[in-house]
């Protein structure tokens, strides 16, 4: 073990290394995701070179924590434990030894998971750079069942970043076929298509974009009947319906069920998006306990819509669907984001659980039929 005067942590071998993890020392790896992937010490936490000041108040809050860095050589290590200790961490540590000696020391070890195939890593390769998603996460991307109800404007941009992403199967839910005042806003669908059905569609965009995306179809209309059927096998449900008696149906269900549902509505230039977890926030009886007469809320072939504007919240719908499956970042849930496009503005409000909520309010069982009407006010 060395411990220069001019410098203001320790520097060991790999020997005193494996020693100090057995002791109960924090061990920091600040090499490369791509490196942390071919294999790394087991208990290890990640936390590149380029990430360290910024972040490591989030991985050692406490500034007297134990740390012992290690890279490949002890280069990158010891200028992490240098800025560490300009940081006022008081007890740091730098392995300066080969990453291979710590194995031939008796160190723990984990071998690379074949998470991904050689070409999912290539396509996936500026998305697994991500320090919260890595090839784990492309990997929970890949496994996750995602169904959007609507394949038209808001479920068009949807559908294609959460398969450009690497969602593995996508379910669409619409009975309609493509029509020309659809193709302003709908970009899932093309001139050559009209009189096609939407699903299929949808389908021939998607598998264009990533053929390794399952598409499932569901040609028909959600309804009453139907919706538990359809949602209970999916993860995550992208709300893209144009009506309150949908909605209402859809959320009673998904709050039975536990379903998360990602919500979004345009009108002309204003857009608004939120995200239900059942039980963990508001419901959308919770943010609209009445239904508002339909004169408030006409379709867009009344009202008008602007091209761009689904393309904005069904992006956003997106961003929100990869933060849940990832369980990464901060999603909407309690929160209605309002997008005025004239401005280019951005608006919260809070929403709030209802106690009195007939789906998810007190005396409601998780996962339990709450008895709530079909439609608000009946």
């Amino acid at each position: 073990m060395t411990n220069d005067q001019n410098r203001p942590f320790r520097e060991v071998t790999a020997a005193e290394a494996v020693a100090l993890a057995r002791d109960g020392y924090r061990v920091i790896d600040v090499r490369e995701q791509s490196e942390w992937d071919s294999g790394h010490v087991a208990g290890a936490t990640l936390l590149p070179l380029g990430e360290v000041s910024q972040r490591v108040a989030e991985v050692a809050p406490d500034r007297d924590t134990p740390l012992l860095l290690h890279c490949a050589v002890g280069g990158r290590s010891g200028r992490a434990a240098g800025w560490l200790a300009e940081l006022g961490y008081t007890n740091v540590t730098s392995m300066k030894a080969p990453i291979g000696h710590w194995k031939e020391q008796g160190g723990e070890w984990e071998e690379p998971r074949q998470l991904l195939t050689p070409a999912q890593q290539r396509r996936y390769a500026r998305q697994t750079l991500i320090p919260e998603i890595g090839q784990e996460g492309q990997r929970k991307l890949l496994d996750a069942r995602v169904l959007l109800i609507g394949a038209g404007a808001l479920g068009s941009p949807s559908a294609l970043y959460l398969s450009a992403s690497g969602v593995g199967t996508i379910g669409l839910v619409d009975d309609d076929v493509v029509e020309e005042s659809n193709l302003q806003r709908q970009v899932l669908h093309g001139v050559d298509r009209l009189g096609m059905r939407k699903v299929d569609s949808g389908e021939l965009t998607i598998r264009g974009l990533n053929p390794e995306t399952i598409v499932v179809k569901h040609a028909e209309r959600l309804n009453a009947d139907n919706v538990e059927r359809l949602i209970s096998d999916y993860d995550v449900i992208v709300d893209g319906t144009d009506n309150f008696d949908t909605r209402y149906i859809l959320n009673d269900a998904a709050v039975k069920l536990h379903k998360p549902v990602v919500h979004g509505s345009i009108y002309r230039w204003d857009g608004q998006i939120t995200t239900f977890v059942p039980f963990d926030g508001p419901c959308y009886r919770c943010m609209y306990p009445t239904q508002p007469p339909d004169e408030l809320a006409p379709a867009c072939s009344v009202a008008g819509v602007l091209g761009v504007l689904p393309g904005v919240i069904g992006m956003l719908q997106s961003n929100e669907v990869l933060k849940l499956i990832l369980g990464a970042g901060e999603t909407l849930a309690g929160r209605l984001l309002m997008f005025d496009a004239m401005g280019t503005s951005f608006d919260e409000v809070r929403i709030w659980r209802d106690p009195a909520c007939p789906a998810c309010g007190e005396g409601v069982e998780e996962g339990v039929a709450s008895g709530a009407p079909v439609a608000a006010g009946a």
